[in-house]
């Protein structure tokens, strides 16, 4: 259990915070790249560990991000122009390059030397794998950009999606690394989910719905191994990458399915950004495939039109079903595993109060990534390279795969946990 004042660590990642600063030295995604499709296209507000900022592809396709706010009266950029190399406030004129730089003043006099004294607040962005990725962290310390396996396929091998979590990403990202809930939450949809479909783990989440954990930690995070009995010989292993700071890969099940991942990415302290991502490492995705993630199917939602909202949200108590419910096709009632999730995860309230629980065996990712985030922001300072920002932590997989009993999780699946390009993964 932790102490209000650990919880409040954890959770608050504005600019100053402890948190804030650990997450501020990780590349974080940003926004999708098809949210500014092309040059001089219309700016777009994006806001990230508290901070309000705007996003803009200019006229030679260099990405922007900018605080939202003009350094003059303080009109928000979204209003801008996004035109001849820069954003143009609307309001006077003032004109920021995607560096933060002040080009052009036309409210001053000729020849004034004011607009070099005016720098804006400028992240730096790239764009890989379809998604726009920012650095908010101090320059000199900037680590490379990420490598996770499904940013360097080809854009037909993978699929990515965001969607709005009303709720501190903590809770949301734990929700990611417990793998003892899909015994529960999913049970009456797992051989109708796109992902889970025709494979043999399905049969043995469903029949020991009491995993044993064993945790390690990696050089980039943790490895989660939930061991289910199979037969008197092997155990069923479903083995979580959790990479941090906020990162997930989902065990994969049967390698005829996508593999799956997500980052849980804070707006602010009571919202987050639920990034999901479907790929295969050694095919293209197929149409059947796509269009169901287009659907909002398995790790994906539906959306209100327009945003990036789910469909099912608080304000509607998430559509359930009481119907469905009681007739065993949905245990919460709920429609689809990733509102299965998010509609408990959002339950806790904005921000959960750890104080009250009561975590037993099986939370014992939890408590190990909880400990890991803790000694990261005692040792930042010291900390050259932070865990999960280097390219080595990131070329990773998760596995799900029959071992006998006797062969330690870690050193069986070895193999299996490694991203190889081109080459299928391991699973059952």
């Amino acid at each position: 259990m932790l102490t209000r004042e650990q919880n409040e660590l954890l959770v608050r990642t504005d600019p100053g915070t402890p948190m804030g600063r650990l997450f501020r030295r990780y590349w974080i995604p940003a926004l999708l790249a098809e949210e500014i499709p092309s040059p001089d296209c219309p700016p777009v507000r994006v806001k990230l560990l508290g901070e309000n900022l705007i996003a803009f592809r200019d006229t030679q396709n260099r990405i922007g991000l900018l605080d939202e706010f003009c350094a003059h009266r303080t009109a928000s950029l979204f209003f801008g122009r996004n035109e001849e190399c820069g954003l143009r406030c609307a309001y006077h004129g003032w004109k920021y390059d995607v560096e933060g730089n002040l080009v052009d003043m036309p409210s001053e006099p000729e020849g004034s030397k004011f607009k070099e004294r005016v720098k804006h607040t400028a992240y730096p962005c790239v764009e890989r794998g379809g998604v726009i990725w920012t650095y908010m962290g101090p320059p000199d310390l900037q680590p490379p950009v990420p490598e996770l396996e499904w940013m360097l396929l080809d854009d037909d091998q993978r699929f990515i999606s965001k969607r709005l979590q009303e709720s501190n990403y903590l809770q949301a990202m734990e929700g990611g690394i417990d793998s003892s809930h899909v015994s529960f939450a999913h049970r009456f949809n797992l051989d109708d989910d796109p992902m889970h479909s025709g494979t043999e783990g399905n049969k043995y989440l469903k029949a020991d719905t009491r995993p044993k954990f064993e945790v390690a930690e990696s050089d980039g995070g943790l490895l989660i191994g939930a061991r289910r009995t199979a037969d008197e010989e092997n155990y069923y292993w479903r083995i979580t990458q959790w990479i941090m700071p906020w990162y997930t890969i989902i065990p994969p099940f049967g390698t005829h399915n996508p593999l799956g991942g997500h980052a849980w990415v804070p707006i602010d302290d009571e919202n987050c950004w639920a990034w999901s991502w479907n790929y295969h490492p050694a095919r293209p995705l197929s149409e059947a495939e796509l269009d169901a993630m287009r659907a909002g199917d398995g790790i994906h939602v539906k959306y209100i039109p327009g945003t990036f909202r789910p469909l099912a949200n608080r304000s509607n108590d998430y559509l359930i079903d009481r119907q469905a419910q009681a007739e065993n096709k949905s245990f919460s009632g709920v429609e689809g595993i990733s509102a299965q999730d998010f509609s408990l995860q959002e339950s806790m309230g904005a921000i959960c109060d750890r104080t009250k629980e009561r975590l037993g065996t099986s939370d014992a990712a939890i408590i190990l990534a909880r400990r890991r985030l803790l000694a990261a922001v005692e040792q930042l300072d010291e900390l050259d390279v932070l865990p999960g920002s280097a390219p080595e932590h990131q070329r990773v997989r998760s596995t799900s795969l029959l071992l006998p009993r006797s062969v330690p999780f870690e050193e069986g699946a070895q193999e299996a946990l490694i991203a190889t390009p081109g080459q299928t993964f391991v699973s059952v």
